[in-house]
């Protein structure tokens, strides 16, 4: 099972990444692609240097925002929604990941996004776009420092062990949509490998239907995440595992690697949204968004211009 916190689905387990010859080099033989030769000494002393001082910085930033953002949603003070965004800003530029946006956020509200999920990275580079909310599994609470974050950033917590508690999850996920900030789902229910996008459940989708009572319609849309540069080179799929968190790799070689390497570009793409009414057949919404987040990722990683498509009629 993979142990990312927010690759959570509202029922069952995710299921293991299918995996192919190369991919079982890179993932299973190895926790890290090869990238060469190993640096001379100088090099890795600088390379030390470097990520001291990157888990100095975000470890100050951490120990300071913190308790501002605690304060901030205790008191219900409107900094709570733009502290985490500020956080994630400014986390990614001390590991040195680039964002690139195309597309923009519906403007409609509530806001349902629809992403595919790869590292542990997403939630900074989503994080870092606008106010919004995530969905993660309920272990992220009891979590040290991560399950605080998690919190502070006002997570919705999904127990997967308890079936029986889908519908309350749902209502929770519905409240927050009713809100006006975005709750964004990362609807394979676990992280791929970079390089496809995994089946969306459909289960996640009903969540929006609790938004209905007070909106009438959800707004659904597309979110495509593709890892494309390392370096400022194209990362190619063999160098994707720098990124990409999947199956039962650690967290801590994988964030240390991540660190070491730093200069890493992704695209996040926004495609057409749709509305979600109460009649609305959600797996048909569901496989449609699935299908422009496939296209839009295969785009992105092959460097391509992103020209989102139009929803079907």
């Amino acid at each position: 099972m993979s142990k990312d916190p927010f690759g959570a689905g509202i029922t069952g387990r995710p299921e293991r990444l299918p995996s192919d010859p190369d991919l079982a080099a890179i993932f299973h033989s190895s926790p890290m692609p090869d990238l060469g030769p190993e640096p001379a000494a100088g090099a890795r002393l600088l390379d030390r240097v470097r990520m001291g001082l990157v888990f100095t910085g975000v470890g100050l930033v951490t120990a300071v925002g913190i308790p501002l953002q605690w304060l901030a949603v205790k008191l219900a003070l409107a900094p709570r929604r733009h502290i985490p965004k500020l956080y994630h800003r400014i986390v990614l530029k001390l590991i040195g990941v680039r964002v690139h946006v195309s597309g923009t956020p519906a403007p409609g509200r509530p806001l349902l996004l629809l992403s595919n999920h790869v590292s542990w990275l997403d939630i900074s580079v989503v994080g870092s776009l606008f106010p919004l909310f995530f969905v993660a599994k309920s272990e992220v609470r009891r979590w040290p420092v991560i399950g605080l974050l998690a919190v502070l950033q006002r997570t919705v917590f999904v127990d997967r062990e308890r079936r029986h508690a889908t519908g309350t999850t749902a209502r929770e996920i519905g409240q927050r949509l009713s809100l006006g900030d975005p709750v964004v789902l990362f609807a394979e229910g676990t992280s791929g490998d970079g390089n496809r996008v995994l089946p969306f459940r459909t289960a996640l989708v009903g969540a929006a239907r609790e938004a209905f009572t007070a909106n009438g319609t959800t707004v659904v849309q597309p979110m495509s995440i593709a890892y494309v540069r390392l370096q400022g080179i194209p990362m190619g799929r063999s160098h994707r595992g720098i990124a990409a968190w999947v199956g039962d790799l650690d967290l801590a070689p994988h964030l240390f690697e991540a660190v070491r390497q730093g200069a890493i570009d992704v695209q996040v793409t926004f495609g057409e949204p749709r509305l979600l009414e109460a009649d609305a057949d959600r797996k048909s919404v569901t496989r449609d968004c699935e299908a422009e987040v496939r296209r839009l990722t295969e785009t992105a990683l092959m460097g391509a211009p992103v020209a989102p498509r139009p929803p079907p009629p």
